[in-house]
């Protein structure tokens, strides 16, 4: 096993641990940080029907990142991600965050719109290898100005959005979306979170047409088994979000609700999608998740952090690891009058092994269910897939 420990490189102010490269000016006014990720993920399974080379080479890598962070006077945040293995949408994070005022962040770049738990967790700290099948909702990363404001139990993300910076600023339409949260009950064992999300978004004619889709909470399989194609005459786009999390000690129950509605210009009726998903996970032989409520940059504020690797237990010092079990169904409804996207049901288990503090090795099953499939020319099937993960961040 990767053995990572901090080292002295004989330079003055640089260093290296868990978190990367770490370089500091002498008066640790300035600090510069490289790190990264790589996720590697196998996957098989099958259709009924069957659907021919639905898993393609049976393996792929999800992400390869590099990812560089500049702090300055503690106060200001520079934050960059590059997929390397992405050519479509390489660029993830590229924001700049100021939180020199207490309990105020004001981000600009291309970042997570604040919507959805699950969503703003990082790809390093979800439960399952994908997340569920209500994503397709959410908007992810865009370009925008963001204003974050948080206390001692309540968060509240307001911001501006065009497109991603990969695919057009320009072409994605204009966007307002906030949320806002708060914990009635926040201890370090026990937290009640409860949250809401809004989101609307306009278009004009030279913008993209929207669309939905989703695989089978499965990156190796190569179909998506409900998609709506793309929306004509799309006006605007209306999000809601709600979004609930329970946790006592090394247990923690997630839950969300989405709904999208696309209004249409002329005389078209408007079409709303729906989805949500209940989660539970048991952390076997360690801690609950930290739940942080701030940030340093971007909207990711009133989110569970990954599972902790105590000392002890982390093979590179005689121990075992750490285990989490885990649970999940989740639902998508992509079908509304002329729009036949079809309806689709998952259920997923899922082990999780952190050997250490930079390393999770993953295993879901998943037996999905979708109704009126696009994929089959409107007929139902059933898809039963094995996916892991081998994880490595710094």
């Amino acid at each position: 096993m990767p053995r990572f420990v901090q080292m002295d490189l004989g330079i003055p102010g640089v260093s290296l641990n868990e978190r990367g490269i770490t370089v500091k000016s002498a008066d640790d006014a300035v600090k510069v940080r490289i790190g990264g990720r790589l996720h590697l993920d196998p996957a098989f399974g099958g259709t009924s029907p069957r659907i021919a080379d639905g898993f393609g080479s049976n393996i792929e890598v999800r992400r390869a990142w590099i990812e560089t962070f500049l702090t300055i006077n503690n106060a200001v945040e520079l934050a960059f991600q590059y997929d390397v293995n992405n050519d479509r949408m390489p660029v993830q994070d590229a924001a700049i965050g100021y939180r020199g005022i207490d309990g105020l962040v004001v981000s600009l770049g291309n970042f997570k719109e604040p919507f959805s738990l699950q969503q703003l967790i990082s790809d390093n700290n979800t439960t399952f290898v994908e997340r569920a099948l209500p994503d397709a909702l959410v908007p992810a990363r865009n370009t925008g100005f963001a204003v974050a404001g948080h206390g001692e139990r309540w968060t509240l993300t307001g911001g501006v959005f065009g497109g991603n910076i990969n695919t057009g600023v320009e072409l994605g339409g204009i966007a307002g979306t906030v949320r806002a949260t708060y914990a009635p009950i926040l201890s370090e064992t026990e937290v009640l979170h409860l949250g809401l999300a809004g989101s609307f978004r306009s278009y004009d004619q030279h913008d993209r047409s929207p669309f939905f889709s989703s695989k089978p909470e499965a990156f190796v399989f190569q179909t998506s088994l409900i998609n709506t194609s793309a929306i004509r005459n799309a006006a605007d786009l209306t999000r809601l979000g709600l979004e609930a999390a329970y946790q006592n000690g090394p247990f923690r129950l997630q839950g969300e609700y989405i709904r999208a509605e696309v209004g249409r210009d002329g005389l078209l009726l408007s079409a709303s999608f729906e989805g949500g998903y209940v989660e539970g996970a048991w952390v076997i032989n360690g801690k609950g998740r930290r739940y942080q409520l701030k940030t340093d940059n971007g909207a990711d504020l009133a989110i569970f952090k990954g599972v902790q690797v105590g000392e002890d237990q982390r093979v590179s010092r005689g121990g075992i690891g750490v285990f989490e079990l885990a649970g999940r169904f989740s639902a998508l409804d992509l079908k509304d009058g002329a729009i036949t996207g079809g309806v689709e049901r998952n259920w997923t288990a899922g082990l999780n092994w952190y050997p250490d503090r930079n390393i999770r090795l993953m295993a879901n099953y998943i037996h999905a269910d979708a109704d009126g499939s696009p994929s089959v020319n409107g007929r139902d099937i059933d898809a039963d897939i094995a996916e892991f993960r081998l994880q490595l961040y710094w």
